[in-house]
């Protein structure tokens, strides 16, 4: 292993053990990181600006909340998340190395099969419900430019199955291809949104009758019973990104790059775009005369076919930049760790399109209710532990130290099975699910992702206590790579 310049390290040679290694799991070379502050924080615009986040937005109205409770709790949400996303990064950005391989310092070069198909399993369902939105998109431009097309057989699915293969065909292209799509894509959608914001404003009469509507919660105790759960959604809106981040934070020049990058991305745009949301779905109210929370539908309303079609082109790239990044590099790198000779990140990768249909994501999508409180809630339970044992492995019992090499080595310093990160993980998802079967720690479901990741830090890092910590003092210094910046 050699240290350049910055805190970035390198494997001195290639690992040659297929059981743990292959050309998508090794660590990148300190000449591959490349991605500036500017190529996170529009990475993050890519995915913050999607169709979910403004359902997410439009659903807190829905279910009872100001405009303005809407925002801060969705503000409050991305700023909690965003820590744990900057702390998880971190060893991406230094070691270079993917989520799954980072998952072996903790739970064991095997164990890790465990939190990264977990990761995988959410992932997979992320996949579904926006390629449904996307082909939803296709159908309805097709529908608009062409009204002959309402009347071929299957016409939805062909569309959904037509956005599906281009999602694919996106993740076969490799990382460089996603770097491309984000940087081009993120000012484009930052000026359809406002574009789309602008409209409902000039359409309902200005602001000030679109965000009226009163908070329908007459005490603090019921905001509170909605705000506690809702919090816990919008955390579990990015607990996906807080464990698989390194999949793209190891491509990020310096430590630097990947904080600054994520910290202007994150939470800045969802909370923008969120606005946009909860506008527009008001406005959709004193425009139409109903709320229209499912933008297909909305923008299938805007009048001019050209509108239309500029609009959910808009749609598109919005929902193609966050499946891409957010919902298929991880699985398809997860997969790819189970049988690393076999399997390919893009065969991993077409595995995740294939079981994000069997999920049926329709289903997920009825009502802003499962899709909130069930689906987000919900699987926050499960990604809570793991991220709270990343971080208590990686900050507070290994100082930020890890052994290259031996993450590759099936004999090396980290062994098949960590029990003690198994016992943790499974005590954390216990200890949050609880309250879904008895009523009077109700709470505890509620606070999920929190609770979770408190069980699994705290018992993690008193079970790992006295762990030694590696002696970094013999690794050799490095010189930048030429033409790049290693600090």
């Amino acid at each position: 292993m050699r240290r350049y310049p910055g805190e970035l390290y390198e494997l001195a040679e290639v690992p040659t053990d297929s059981r743990l290694a292959n050309a998508d799991l090794l660590p990148t070379r300190v000449a591959e990181r490349t991605w500036t502050t500017y190529n996170m924080a529009s990475l993050w615009i890519g995915l913050a600006v999607c169709i979910p986040t403004y359902m997410l937005a439009a659903g807190l109205v829905q279910g009872g909340m100001s405009w303005w409770q809407a925002m801060v709790t969705i503000l409050l949400g991305n700023l909690i998340v965003t820590l744990p996303m900057i702390l998880v990064a971190h060893a991406g950005t230094r070691f270079g190395i993917p989520f799954p391989v980072l998952a072996r310092a903790s739970f064991g070069t095997a164990g890790a099969h465990i939190p990264a198909l977990l990761r995988a399993l959410v992932a997979c369902g992320w996949f579904g419900i926006q390629t449904w939105i996307g082909g939803q998109a296709i159908d309805t431009m097709l529908r608009t430019a062409w009204p002959g097309w309402a009347n071929v057989p299957g016409g939805p699915w062909l569309a959904f199955g037509a956005f599906w293969l281009l999602n694919l065909w996106i993740v076969v292209a490799g990382s460089a291809a996603i770097k491309r799509l984000e940087a081009w894509a993120a000012p484009f959608l930052i000026v359809s949104g406002l574009a789309l914001l602008g409209w409902a404003a000039l359409k309902a009469g200005g602001f000030g009758p679109i965000l009226s509507q009163p908070s329908r919660f007459h005490t603090t105790g019921e905001l509170l019973r909605f705000f506690v759960p809702s919090l816990t959604a919008m955390v579990g809106f990015w607990a996906t990104l807080a464990l698989n981040i390194p999949d793209l934070s190891r491509y990020a020049r310096n430590q630097q790059a990947q904080t600054w990058g994520q910290l202007l991305g994150l939470p800045t745009t969802m909370t923008l775009f969120s606005f946009i949301g909860v506008a527009v779905t008001s406005a959709s109210v004193l425009i139409f005369g109903e709320a229209i929370w499912d933008p297909v539908a909305l923008l299938s309303r805007l009048g001019h076919p050209l509108v239309i079609l500029i609009s959910l082109f808009a749609l598109l790239i919005a929902t193609l930049t966050t499946n891409v990044a957010a919902n298929v590099v991880a699985p398809a790198n997860s997969l790819a760790n189970l049988w690393p000779s076999r399997v390919s990140f893009a065969v991993g990768g077409v595995v995740t399109g294939v079981i994000g249909i069997a999920i049926q994501p329709w289903r997920l999508l009825s009502d802003f209710g499962t899709f909130i409180f069930g689906w987000l809630v919900g699987y926050s339970a499960l990604l809570g532990p793991i991220a709270g044992i990343f971080i208590a492995d990686y900050w507070r019992v290994r100082r930020a130290r890890l052994s290259l090499a031996d993450l590759y080595a099936a004999d090396g310093l980290y062994p098949r099975f960590n029990p003690k990160a198994l016992l943790a993980l499974v005590a954390g998802v216990a200890v949050a699910l609880v309250g879904l079967v008895v009523p009077a720690l109700r709470p505890l479901y509620d606070y999920a992702w929190f609770v979770g990741f408190a069980v699994g830090y705290f018992l993690y890092a008193w079970s790992m206590g006295g762990t030694p910590v590696l002696d970094f003092s013999g690794v050799p210094d490095a010189s930048p790579p030429a033409g790049g910046k290693g600090g």
